[in-house]
C-alpha cells in the first residue's frame, strides 16, 4: 500500500481540486466520496471505484471491504493529520474517487408495470437533492428524475446530505419536454405539488397506478412553463400560519400516501 504524507503529492492535489471544482469532475468523469458507508453503498450501486484514501491506522475498516473493491482500484494510506485537510466530517476513515455513471433518460428502461417516479424540477441546493434522495430511497420510489437539473449531481454536499442514497435510487436527469414526452409515452400519470386555483388535496387523488409525483424549488415552486402542461394539480392542505414546507417534507408527505395506497 502506497503511503503519502505531504500535501504537494499530485494524487492529493487532484482530490482536492475534484472536491471543489465541479468544471474539474465534469472533465474527467469522476467524483468524490467520503465515508466508509458511503463507499460500501456506491460499490454495491455498481460504481466503479478508481481510488480509495485511508487514513492511516484505519486500514482495517477499508480491508473488510477489499472483498468488495475492485482488483485494479488503488488503496492509498495518508497520514493522520494530512488526511483530516480532505475531510468534511472528522471521523471519516476513507475517501474514494469514483467514476461517474450516465443519468441521460435513455439509460433509464422501466420494465416495471406500475412505476412510481418522483420528479424535481431544476433543484438548486445541493441539500435538497440529497435530502430528496433519501425520501426517495425510504419511500422505495422507482426513479428519481431531476427535469433542467441546476446543480451538479456528483456535488459532494449531494452524496453527503444523501446519506449514500445517491448510490441506491435509480436516478436520470431530463430537459421539460424530455420529461412530458417520456411520462405520456409510458402512461404515466401525472401530479403536480403546486399552489394554483385548481389544485386539490393530495389525499383525494388514486396514485395505484402508475404515477409521477412532481415538485419545483422552494422559493418559486414549479415554473409556469411546467404547470401549463398536462398534469394533476395537488396540494397539502396547511393548518398552520406558514404557507410553505421543505421540498423534501412535502415530497415526503404525498410519497407517503402514494406508498400506503399501493401497498
Amino acid at each position: 500500500m502506497l503511503h503519502l504524507s505531504s500535501a504537494q503529492n499530485n494524487q492529493l492535489k487532484r482530490l482536492k481540486a475534484l472536491q471543489e471544482k465541479a468544471k474539474k469532475r465534469r472533465l474527467e468523469n469522476v467524483f468524490v466520496i467520503e465515508g466508509l458507508k458511503e463507499i460500501e453503498h456506491a460499490i454495491d450501486g455498481g460504481y466503479q471505484l478508481e481510488t480509495v484514501f485511508v487514513k492511516e491506522e484505519e486500514e482495517e475498516p477499508v480491508v473488510d471491504l477489499s472483498n468488495k473493491i475492485s482488483f485494479d482500484t488503488d488503496i492509498i494510506s495518508v497520514s493522520a493529520t494530512l488526511f483530516e485537510r480532505y475531510c468534511y466530517r472528522k471521523t471519516s476513515k476513507a475517501i474514494a474517487v469514483a467514476q461517474c455513471k450516465k443519468h441521460h433518460l435513455d439509460t433509464f428502461k422501466t420494465k416495471l408495470e406500475n412505476p412510481f417516479i418522483l420528479v424535481a424540477e431544476a433543484p438548486e441546493k445541493p441539500g435538497n437533492i440529497g435530502a430528496l434522495l433519501r425520501t426517495a430511497d425510504a419511500m422505495g420510489v422507482d426513479c428519481f428524475m431531476i427535469v433542467d437539473a441546476k446543480t451538479d449531481l456528483y456535488n459532494p454536499n449531494v452524496i453527503r446530505s444523501s446519506v449514500g442514497c445517491l448510490f441506491s435510487v435509480p436516478i436520470v436527469t431530463a430537459s421539460l419536454e424530455e420529461a412530458f414526452q417520456f411520462l405520456a409515452q409510458n402512461k404515466i400519470h401525472l401530479y403536480s405539488a403546486a399552489l394554483t386555483a385548481t389544485a386539490q388535496p393530495y389525499t383525494q387523488y388514486d396514485y395505484t397506478g402508475p404515477c409521477a409525483i412532481a415538485v419545483g424549488t422552494e422559493s418559486d415552486g414549479l415554473s409556469e412553463a411546467w404547470l401549463k402542461q398536462k398534469s394533476n394539480k395537488i396540494i397539502i392542505p396547511m393548518l398552520g400560519q406558514n404557507d410553505s414546507l421543505n421540498v423534501s417534507v412535502a415530497a415526503g408527505i404525498i410519497l407517503a400516501e402514494v406508498q400506503r395506497q399501493r401497498n
